[in-house]
């Protein structure tokens, strides 16, 4: 497969990938389904992991490599293989945008796993609980977080969900550095062929 079309495809899988990461930020300022307010929602959530790290700043790198099969930065001294070959190169920085982007939403889930959500405690007082005891391994304790309800359950599936999909963004984004040093270095694989069938 050519190195843009094969980018072509991690942009492809990039997109939906924002968008769920997008949509679960949103949720987490629905802990349970429920609007709340602001100052009852753990500090995590407005850190803003799956909005701007793995939302925002993943389009940018998703874009470009859908981009990258077609586009020969207008050639390069009227020699569009080079143009390709530029853009091959100029697309590892996006996609060390994208490395970054998806870095911070995966940092951010995992301090929010560790500390637990913050929520109304069974002595009336609100605070984050779990904050300096282990608390995944003991689901019976969950229970002690009164407000919101299923607060638990709600951080921990949404802040999973955005650290397994910043995972996988991440590798996603370092293949195609892989991929963008072959484009630059080898050229467009069906460039040969195309310029084959012209001269011939």
């Amino acid at each position: 497969m050519c190195p843009g079309a094969f980018a072509k495809c991690l942009g492809i899988s990039l997109l939906p990938l924002s968008v769920v990461c997008v949509l679960c930020n949103i949720l987490l300022f629905f802990p349970g389904g429920t609007p709340v307010e602001s100052h009852q929602l753990s500090e995590e959530v407005w850190y803003f992991g799956g909005i701007l790290g793995s939302g925002v700043l993943m389009l940018f790198p998703a874009l470009v490599f859908l981009g990258l099969k077609n586009n020969d930065c207008c050639g390069c001294c009227g020699n569009a293989s080079c143009g390709r070959r530029f853009a091959m190169l100029s697309s590892i920085l996006f996609a060390a945008v994208g490395v970054l982007g998806a870095g911070y939403s995966v940092v951010v889930s995992v301090l929010a796993i560790k500390r637990g959500p913050f929520c109304l405690y069974s002595n009336g007082v609100w605070i984050y609980p779990f904050e300096n005891r282990d608390y995944l391994s003991n689901s019976a304790s969950w229970k002690e977080c009164v407000q919101p309800v299923d607060v638990v359950h709600w951080n921990l599936s949404l802040f999973s969900v955005l650290l397994a999909l910043g995972l996988v963004q991440a590798v996603l984004c370092a293949v195609q550095v892989v991929n963008g040093l072959l484009g630059a270095l080898c050229g467009d694989c069906c460039g040969g062929s195309r310029g084959a069938q012209a001269t011939a």
